[in-house]
């Protein structure tokens, strides 16, 4: 099993190490969202350069394209997608929610309808342990059921229940090569059904806990309410993983609560669509006309390539004349903005106040 050290505090908040095959991560991490086996807009190159530590894969999506066989050949996933350094694979567990329409719930598991081509498979504990080590992952996720929002009571139980029995079908199977397997803990908004799960896994002894089914539609407050619920039940010599979070404020909040994790597909979703992340974490239209003349970097406070060579007005130029290089563009400093976010936290926890608020 992955061993995780501690090695600093400020009141909550908390740096440590993660060791894994392919390398350590220093958390608090952030970790760019490569769910088909490529973080969308950039190379792995660049996201070295950036300073990347890890990046995620997503277990239904790889299995369905380009499949087991083609990565086998390849040597792994690593080897595929030319990445040297960690990768975490989520179990498909979240596609039991943003597949909803085209899935059963069973109790050993989920059958699917492919949103590619309608086919059907099955995906449980045992199918989804199986494809996260056969594609290599350093960080295996337990299957779970994620329920929607807003969910009732009821249906929040059964979803922790079955989360629960899949879990110890999954530590059942984890082989003890190195790798790290996270239970999920889920519960929707309701505190006592989250608190029901943090208990159940623990006792189970993962070697890591992310806290799952938020960002699923529920308000800010009550997304922050489960992390606020959970964190308490978790064990301090374990890591801790918020999935699907968020902006930088709630990533910074979370951190103030004792979240080491963290994965989101804003910064990169977001610049598609041609906005950028600037100072505490607000975003500016870069493709909107105000900017047609405007001559300054994205963020004057930014070093990232991006800030450092090109001007608003040429990015905006790109993005209207649907040029590949603008995305790119504001994908390496949306990544920048998040990455660099994290680095100056690790140093602000070294100060004696500690993490400070955004403004």
């Amino acid at each position: 099993m992955s061993a995780f050290k501690l090695t600093a505090r400020s009141a909550s908040a908390r740096r440590g190490t993660i060791d894994t095959p392919h390398g350590a991560v220093d958390t608090p991490v952030f970790m760019p969202v490569g769910t088909r086996g490529s973080v969308k807009g950039i190379a792995p190159d660049a996201l070295r350069k950036l300073g990347a530590s890890i990046i995620l894969g997503n277990t239904y999506h790889l299995f369905l394209k380009p499949g087991l066989d083609i990565v086998g050949k390849a040597g792994g996933l690593h080897n595929f997608i030319s990445w040297d350094r960690p990768i975490l694979t989520d179990s498909g567990g979240f596609q039991v929610f943003s597949l909803s329409t085209l899935r059963d719930i069973r109790s050993d598991g989920v059958e699917f309808a492919s949103h590619i081509d309608g086919s059907r498979f099955f995906l449980g504990p045992k199918e989804s342990m199986d494809i996260q080590k056969r594609l290599g992952s350093d960080i295996i996720m337990a299957f779970d059921e994620c329920p929607p929002y807003p969910c009732s009571e009821k249906d929040a139980e059964l979803a922790v229940a079955r989360t629960t029995q899949w879990a110890k079908i999954c530590r059942d199977l984890h082989p003890e090569d190195g790798r790290s397997l996270f239970g999920i803990v889920q519960g929707s908004t309701f505190s006592a059904a989250r608190e029901r799960s943090a208990k159940e896994l623990v006792e189970l002894d993962f070697d890591g806990y992310a806290i799952g089914g938020v960002s699923v539609g529920e308000p800010e407050e009550e997304m922050l309410k489960a992390v606020e619920t959970v964190v308490p039940f978790l064990p301090e010599d374990k890591p801790r993983y918020l999935m699907g979070v968020g902006t930088p404020r709630q990533i910074r909040a979370a951190i103030r609560m004792g979240v080491d994790m963290f994965d989101c597909v804003l910064p990169t979703r977001l610049a598609r669509h041609g906005s950028a992340f600037v100072g505490d974490g607000d975003t500016i239209p870069v493709k909107a006309a105000r900017y047609k003349e405007d001559f300054t970097p994205v963020d004057p406070e930014c070093s990232c390539y991006c800030c450092s060579n090109f001007t608003k007005a040429y990015i905006r130029h790109l993005l209207n004349v649907g040029e590949m290089l603008g995305p790119i563009l504001l994908t390496i400093h949306n990544l920048h903005h998040y990455l660099d976010m994290i680095r100056k936290i690790k140093a602000e926890m070294m100060l004696p106040n500690g993490i400070p608020r955004a403004r």
